[in-house]
Formats: structure tokens, C-alpha cells, sequence
């Protein structure tokens, strides 16, 4: 396979005129893994940039990732749940997630325990010493998923998860090496120039694995990199050398692509600011950072609207200051909410709603808000008092409750909302709570199980105007934002990064025939 040094910037209308010169689209049927030198260097991006790439090209393609851990998850229309991730990279494919993209789920619950979604329902909840106890199991399912969607798809494009060479795991593995080897996938490597030594990790990755895994190993491509990617011509040249395989491109540090978020990792502390705005006065939202955030992707919604700041936080005095304190979704509610009593900021929480200052609380959140919480399913600890901020008590079921549900609420409809908990919440008689989507509103305080409902347009901007209104802040939502048409527009923005940086004529070669023959094996190899 020809060296390629890194590729040059061309327009859509130079790569349109190549496209007619050469008499249309080709044909393009296969897969390609693409895998990381690290968690967060950029897989999930990467692979929804190729795949928007391949659909605005006419291709039939459909993400697929073996086996994810992620407590960021989405709910597909049959009722299943799969990694939230998946979810965004069949919109950048123009379908709706099926639980055979992601068929295992791994959600850790605590640094030793996850629970286990597999085609997208709950199996059980395992220790890392029994998962590999599933392994045939899990790995059954996985392969059973993959050639579904290799039968209905022209092209499946698959996202490994951490490292393919974490050679402690090799043995187990689904995602990476283990599904390119039971599938003959060609895999590319993608490494993090932003956090230094990518040479040597993509390197390095290459050389811990075994003969056959090197074999499928066909190249690598460099992401986040700022500045002249000619910097980096020397570092490629001599990789390529030394490996016999060549970087398929740069791709540039890119500012406001970041979507949907799984990996710890690349949450940001302070998320994009959509502009200015419309009033005199921005909205300040303060989402705590729990040690056991489930899908944090909800309060990304509200920073789409112009003036609203979202920043995630663990200060007990950022809490105390915003304008409104968001607590999202837990996989551990119960450890969780003992955590912010020995932070603080439970006490801060406390102080804010006897204020009368907004405090919204989304799934574990609203349940940590109750009166008492009686778990014997997640945590096992019984009754457990709650911060007494909403009068609900919360009983923690055995059967899950997963759901697309759609309701009201500020006279506007919800319809992108759901819902993934073992805990219900009944109100106290007499409370004078007063409805709020499935949960309820006492105050300036508010709670519900359901994910995704600000991602409806009008409730969102409703809801922040509410918001505003009690925080004493001269806030107006900006009318005409649909998050809809900005999750396009950054997925668009990928697929341009991917048409623009990278060999793609090498990638489409890769896909329909494979990793090329021949390819040289780096020493010393997986370890024996």
C-alpha cells in the first residue's frame, strides 16, 4: 500500500468534480474497526465522521460496537438500551438505533461491579473476575449482531472500546482484536496528538499485539492535532517505517463537534457557548459532576440555546451561585448521594431550595432530591434518607423500567424523552406538589425520571424561561434553535473533517478488500 504522508485540504466542489470525473460513486461493501491507541482519542468521533461521510455518498452503513462500557446510554424505539454514542452515529447514518449496534453494555456501578445489557435488556450484574464467566455468552450475541447488519448494510462500520492492545483482556475481548479476528476486519488505529506521544502509542499499540492481530492492523490516523500537519510529515514518515503502514490523515483540533459524549474523559468542564444572549442576562447552570454520572448528555441541550453557560462543577460555592444546579442521572444513587453529604454539596443543595432558587434533579438525581429511598435492588442498603428537597418516596424495583415515553408540561409537548430506572416515586399525600413530567415540581425545585425531554425545542425553552423567572435573571431563550438541525450540523462537520483530512479513496479501498497482504510484523509482539 503507497505511503501517504498526510492529505491535503480540498474543497467540496474540487472532490464533487473528481467524484463526476471519475463517473460517478463506486461501489463500496465491507467493514472497517476503528480502534484507539487510548480511551477518549477519538474513536466515537471518528467513526461517526466516516459514517457520515459513506451515507452523504449514497452508501448503506450502520455503526456497530461489539461490547461498550458506558453509563451514557439511549433508549431505540423497540424498547432496548445501548451506548448513548451508537445512538448519534446511526443519526450520522440516517437511521434510528437498533439494540444489534451495541448487543452488550457494560454499566459500571462501582470500580468492581457492572450491570450487563445485552440486546439491549438486563442480564445481571457482575463482578470483572466473573464477566469472564459470560465471555462466550456475550461474544455469541456480539457476532450474532454484527452479521445481522452486515446482511442488511453495505458497509458496517465498527468502534473498538479502550485499547486493542490491553493485553491483559485479549483473551476476553469483544470489541477490538477479537471481533476483527473472528471477522477479518481491517482495523485502523486512531491516536490523541493533543495529549502528547502519539507516535509512540500508536507504535506501541501495534507492537503488543500478536502475529495474527498485526495482520489486520492496516494503518493509523492522528486526531486533534493544531497547527500545520506538514509539522508532523517527519513523525509520520518515520512511523510508516518502521510499521509498513501508512497514516491515513490528520485530522485538526475542531471546536464545537464534541456530541454525546461516553468516556469520562471527554466531558468538559465547561461545555460550548452557543452565543449571546437574547435578554441582558445569561443563565449560570452548575451540573454537579457525580463520581456515577448516567447519561450526562442531558443538560448539553440546554447549552445549545444562546446565553445559557453550562459548566460541570464539584464546588459546593459554584452550586451555591448559579442560577440553576442540575443533578443528573446516577448508576450508584445511593453511594452517590453519600457522596455529595461529604462534599458539601447536599448542604448547599439544601440552602438553595430554601431559598426558593431552582433546583432540578433528572432520573437518580430526583430520587437523591426524596424524602427516603428504599433500595434493596442497586445498592442493597435499605432505607436510606434522601435530601427531603421534593415529598416523594423512592422504592427501587427489580424490573427495570425502559421506555420512549412522551408527555407535557408549560403547555408544550415532549416527544424526544426516555427513561431507564429501577426507581418509582409516589408523592406524599397532601404535599401540594404539583406535576412535572413523570415527577413533580414543589417550589423551585424539580424532578423527573426522564432523560432527553430538553431536547424538545419549545419544553426547553419554556422550562429555561421558567427558570429565569425564579432565579430573577432577565433571560430570553432565543427563538428558532433546534437541536435537531445542530446535532446534523455537527455530525455534517465530521464527515467534512473526514472528506477534507483523510485518504479516503485508502479507506474505501480498505473497507470493500480488506487489510492488505503482506503487512510486517513490529516485535516483540503479545507477550506469551
Amino acid at each position: 500500500m503507497p505511503h501517504v504522508r498526510y492529505a491535503t485540504v480540498r474543497s467540496t466542489v474540487v472532490r464533487a468534480r473528481i467524484r463526476r470525473a471519475r463517473g460517478g460513486l463506486t461501489a463500496v461493501r465491507g467493514s472497517l474497526l476503528v480502534a484507539g491507541a487510548s480511551s477518549d482519542a477519538g474513536k466515537s468521533v471518528v467513526t461517526a465522521g466516516i459514517a457520515r461521510w459513506l451515507h452523504r455518498r449514497g452508501v448503506s452503513v450502520a455503526p456497530f460496537k461489539a461490547m461498550n462500557m458506558s453509563n451514557n446510554s439511549v433508549v431505540t424505539p423497540d424498547g432496548g438500551e445501548i451506548g448513548r454514542a451508537q445512538g448519534a452515529q446511526a443519526a450520522a447514518c440516517g437511521l434510528e438505533p437498533t439494540t444489534a449496534m451495541n448487543p452488550v453494555l457494560l454499566k459500571p456501578g462501582s470500580d468492581r461491579r457492572s450491570h450487563v445489557v445485552l440486546r439491549g435488556r438486563p442480564l445481571t450484574e457482575v463482578s470483572a473476575l466473573r464477566y469472564r464467566e459470560l465471555h462466550p455468552q456475550l461474544k455469541a450475541a456480539a457476532l450474532d449482531a454484527y452479521d445481522e447488519l452486515a446482511a442488511r448494510y453495505d458497509v458496517v462500520l465498527c468502534e473498538g472500546a479502550g485499547s486493542p492492545a490491553e493485553i491483559n483482556l485479549r483473551a476476553t475481548d469483544l470489541a477490538n482484536m477479537g471481533l476483527a479476528d473472528a471477522r477479518n476486519l481491517p482495523v485502523v488505529v486512531v491516536g490523541d496528538v493533543d495529549r502528547g506521544g502519539v507516535f509512540a502509542s500508536l507504535f506501541g499499540t501495534l507492537a503488543l499485539l500478536g502475529e495474527r492481530d498485526q495482520s489486520l492492523v492496516a494503518g493509523f490516523i492522528i486526531n486533534k492535532f493544531r497547527g500545520d500537519p506538514r509539522l508532523l510529515a517527519p513523525g509520520v514518515d518515520q512511523l510508516t517505517a518502521i510499521t509498513g503502514r501508512p497514516t491515513f490523515g490528520v485530522l485538526p483540533w475542531a471546536h464545537g463537534v464534541a456530541f454525546d459524549v461516553e468516556d469520562s474523559l471527554s466531558q468538559q468542564t465547561v461545555l460550548a457557548d452557543a452565543g449571546p444572549p437574547a435578554g441582558r442576562d445569561t443563565l449560570r447552570v452548575a451540573a454537579v459532576r457525580l463520581p456515577r454520572t448516567s447519561n450526562a448528555t442531558d443538560v448539553e441541550a440546554l447549552a445549545v440555546e444562546p446565553g445559557v453557560n453550562v459548566r460541570w462543577t464539584v464546588s459546593p460555592s459554584e452550586v451555591l451561585d448559579a442560577d440553576l444546579v442540575v443533578l443528573p442521572g446516577s448508576r450508584a444513587t445511593v453511594a452517590d448521594l453519600r457522596w455529595l453529604r461529604s462534599t458539601g454539596i447536599a448542604d448547599a443543595l439544601v440552602t438553595r431550595a430554601a431559598a426558593g432558587r431552582p433546583v432540578l434533579g433528572i432520573c437518580g438525581g430526583y430520587q437523591m432530591l426524596a424524602e427516603s429511598i428504599e433500595d434493596a435492588v442497586e445498592s442493597g442498603g435499605g432505607t436510606v434518607a434522601g435530601l427531603s428537597l421534593l415529598p416523594v418516596a423512592v422504592t427501587f424495583r427489580e424490573r427495570k423500567t425502559v421506555g420512549r415515553p412522551v408527555g407535557e408540561a408549560f403547555g408544550e409537548k415532549v416527544t424526544t424523552a426516555y427513561e431507564i430506572h429501577h426507581g418509582t416515586a409516589e408523592k406524599r399525600p397532601g404535599s401540594g406538589a404539583e406535576p412535572f413530567l413523570d415527577g413533580f415540581r414543589h417550589g423551585a425545585v424539580w424532578g423527573t425520571t426522564w432523560h432527553g425531554a430538553w431536547e424538545s425545542d419549545g419544553f426547553r425553552r419554556a422550562f429555561l424561561a421558567e427558570v429565569a423567572a425564579v432565579a430573577g435573571r432577565d433571560f430570553v431563550p432565543a427563538p428558532g434553535i433546534e437541536l435537531a438541525a445542530v446535532r446534523a450540523a455537527r455530525l455534517d462537520a465530521l464527515g467534512d473533517l473526514v472528506a477534507d483530512h483523510l485518504d479516503t479513496a485508502a479507506l474505501e479501498a480498505l473497507i470493500t478488500s480488506g487489510a492488505p497482504s503482506g503487512l510486517p510484523f513490529v516485535p516483540p509482539g503479545a507477550p506469551r
